[in-house]
């Protein structure tokens, strides 16, 4: 029997942070095989995001000229973290895609992303469960898949509770996990330091001889 098709989901690149530990500036452009990470990120997320991908990115939005996709900032301000991208990406979906009952996150620093991605979180996807990725005995709070229907509880809690925490926002939601070998490669690495890029590096090296 055919795998059940996946519904259409909304894709958020979150890359709204300020990139501190890799020395400030927008580190999904940093270079990474000739591609910036965010052109290796998209390249992979795309094709699963049927109802296409908006960049989640504060400030001018003028510096990422050739994304494919609108660019949406934070809708809440002083920089809260990553659950304030993950609600304009929510908020994005209602208002403009009404269709859509779930988003995928994934952060714009992660160039290795699987291809069966978002259909393996949505096959995992139970009512207004929120599923997110793992890989060996790591989750991954930003790569997951969000229902629209928690758009509201989740500005609750970054507004009137002032939350800061991916992973107590998913801890009080019951999010499941579903999870991704790390051989030949941890399909979630991300790029936090120069050291990262260098390791990202050396990994390219092997897959793209």
């Amino acid at each position: 029997m055919p795998p059940a098709p996946v519904p259409p989901v909304l894709g958020v690149v979150l890359a709204g942070g300020l990139s501190r530990r890799m020395g400030g500036g927008d580190k999904p452009l940093r270079i990474l095989g000739g591609r910036t990470l965010l052109d290796r990120v998209v390249s992979r997320f795309a094709p699963q995001c049927a109802a296409g991908l908006i960049l989640n990115l504060n400030g001018d939005a003028d510096r990422v000229p050739n994304f494919p996709g609108l660019i949406v900032p934070d809708g809440v301000p002083a920089h809260p973290g990553p659950l304030a991208g993950i609600l304009a990406g929510l908020d994005h979906a209602a208002v403009h895609h009404p269709e859509v009952r779930h988003v995928a996150s994934v952060s714009g620093d992660a160039p290795f992303l699987p291809p069966d991605l978002v259909a393996r979180l949505a096959a995992a996807a139970r009512g207004d469960s929120i599923v997110m990725a793992a890989s060996g005995a790591r989750e991954h709070f930003t790569v997951a898949l969000w229902p629209v229907a928690l758009r509201a509880d989740l500005r609750h809690a970054l507004v009137e509770r002032e939350e800061r925490r991916v992973g107590a926002f998913l801890r009080r939601h019951g999010a499941v996990a579903v999870s991704w070998p790390t051989e030949p490669l941890d399909p979630f690495m991300n790029i936090n330091t120069p050291e990262d890029l260098a390791a990202a590096e050396a990994v390219l090296a092997r897959l793209e001889p």
